[in-house]
């Protein structure tokens, strides 16, 4: 009797490891997925998963050795269960379980499972079982249509993908970011223009402060006198010197 209870407490330990090596690994592949996921590439998460498919299989084996104990011959029963929180229950699970309550206990104490999910379960293994070999070749060859039919779509797609791909990088480029600079800081700054001075437009008033005084040394010249003066001084003087030499009609 002694010899099955240290046998039986020897299991529990190499079960209780490997399980702890297990949720390590879940745990690490959680994580790679939830923080991993736009760098992590399809043959890291095939070394994750063969982690842990490892791991279940030297637990399977385990299990199934001729010096194990039976475990499914042995019975788990509750000795407490209340809805207080239970500080002692929330270390040994890290959390996850503050109350051992009557809604949780048939979870966490259940050796086959759900009903629901049972029923289904023995549904799909009927259904199985009674399919004929030439319905199941049938489904088969189905199957592979529909998955060749879409790796088809998928292929041509990527293909036109690629070609629109290929003529957006030989069209020419029909701007420049130099010149797009150069011409915003002109319109916003005014830099690289340069001040040329005009005059006064046409129809525009001259204030009798800023007229220019006259060339020859006589009374300030008009605005008229001004833009000659500034666009075309040589014909202005002569025909300053051509109006004095004449003789008014009415003087005579």
């Amino acid at each position: 009797m002694q010899r099955d209870e240290k046998l039986f407490e020897l299991t529990l330990e190499t079960v209780l490891q490997r399980l702890n090596d297990l949720k390590l690994a879940v745990l690490s592949m959680i994580q790679k997925l939830e923080l991993e996921y736009e760098t992590i590439n399809w043959p890291t998460f095939l070394d994750n998963f063969a982690i842990i498919s490892s791991h279940l299989t030297g637990l399977t084996k385990i299990l199934a050795k001729e010096q194990c104990p039976p475990l499914r011959n042995r019975t788990v029963l509750p000795l407490l269960v209340s809805m207080d929180r239970d500080d002692t229950l929330i270390n040994i699970t890290e959390g996850r379980v503050p109350v051992f309550s009557h809604d949780i206990v048939p979870d966490y104490l259940r050796t086959r499972p759900d009903p629901i999910t049972e029923q289904k379960m023995l549904q799909n293994e009927q259904k199985a079982a009674n399919l004929t070999n030439d319905a199941a070749m049938k489904q088969v060859t189905q199957y592979n249509k529909v998955v060749s039919h879409v790796l088809d779509m998928v292929s041509k797609a990527r293909e036109e993908w690629e070609i629109e791909s290929s003529s957006r990088t030989g069209i020419q480029q029909t701007s420049s970011m130099a010149d797009t600079q150069l011409l915003v800081a002109a319109v916003g700054m005014g830099k690289g223009l340069k001040l040329t001075n005009y005059g006064p437009g046409p129809g525009m008033m001259v204030p009798p402060s800023i007229r220019a005084p006259s060339p020859m040394g006589g009374p300030a010249m008009s605005p008229g006198n001004v833009q000659q003066q500034m666009g075309k001084a040589p014909s202005a003087v002569k025909t300053n010197i051509k109006s004095a030499n004449q003789v008014h009609p009415f003087s005579r």
